[in-house]
């Protein structure tokens, strides 16, 4: 079965414009994104799929593969799927390109489902929220589930209800993007109509839901931290240089 991880990467985040570029520990973020999928041996290629010709230039300076897409993508789920017709693979692996801490171990256990089960064609990973910070964080993506693991909706409101002062409160997930879809229902996910939940929280996986498909859930304890503005990068900085996976 072959296996290809698709990292989409654009210059115009509204959050944090360049990001994909912005220098972490020496590098440009994306390529410790491109370097630590690829110890993964899982994976039988990276590639870096992105419409800008500064990204390509940066990507290729470092020596990897790039593919360019239409600049009109909204959501990356449909970039990773232009960028997959270039490649034969049964598995397309979606990772963000502001996750700069995936690790292998976090790109199997996605993987390991769809290996696993031929109906699952689609897995999200996911990390319990241990602090009401994160919680109510609006670039943070949350979770909740049905009791067979399927996600039941993904939200940046702080999703379910819960008081973090309780003695026990019931676990919080966040998303965490790494996704690995099936490529013949990647092509469908393309094909489906954008959705109204899907615009109004800016999540590419709701678009899954509300047309009644499955996204399986995954919880890693992996403690990693996504790049959504400067100040994420500072941190990720920090926590990196204790890193021992840094390539």
């Amino acid at each position: 079965m072959r296996i290809v991880a698709v990292i989409p990467a654009r210059m115009g985040s509204s959050r944090f414009p360049g990001k994909p570029l912005a220098p972490l520990l020496g590098r440009p973020m994306i390529e410790h994104v491109v370097k630590r999928a690829a110890i993964c041996g899982l994976l039988d290629a990276v590639v870096v799929a992105t419409c800008d010709e500064e990204i390509r230039k940066g990507v290729a300076g470092f020596g990897a593969t790039v593919v360019m897409t239409a600049a009109s993508h909204e959501r990356a789920g449909d970039r990773v799927a232009e960028a997959a017709e270039h490649f034969d693979a049964e598995i397309i692996v979606m990772i963000q390109g502001d996750e700069p801490m995936i690790t292998p171990d976090m790109i199997e256990a996605a993987v390991a489902p769809l290996m696993l089960d031929p109906s699952i064609e689609c897995v999200n990973l996911a990390h319990r929220i241990v602090d009401r910070a994160g919680y109510i964080d609006p670039n943070t993506i949350k979770v909740v589930t049905n009791i067979h693991g399927d996600a039941l909706y993904f939200s940046r409101s702080p999703i379910p209800a819960i008081d973090f002062s309780a003695v026990d409160p019931p676990a919080v997930f966040k998303q965490v993007c790494v996704i690995p879809f099936r490529a013949n229902f990647l092509r469908e996910f393309a094909r489906l109509a954008p959705t109204p939940l899907e615009r109004a929280e800016s999540i590419d996986m709701l678009r899954i839901v509300e047309h009644g498909r499955r996204v399986r859930i995954v919880e890693t304890l992996v403690n990693t931290h996504s790049v959504d503005t400067p100040e994420d990068l500072r941190l990720v900085a920090e926590l990196m240089r204790k890193d021992p996976l840094i390539v």
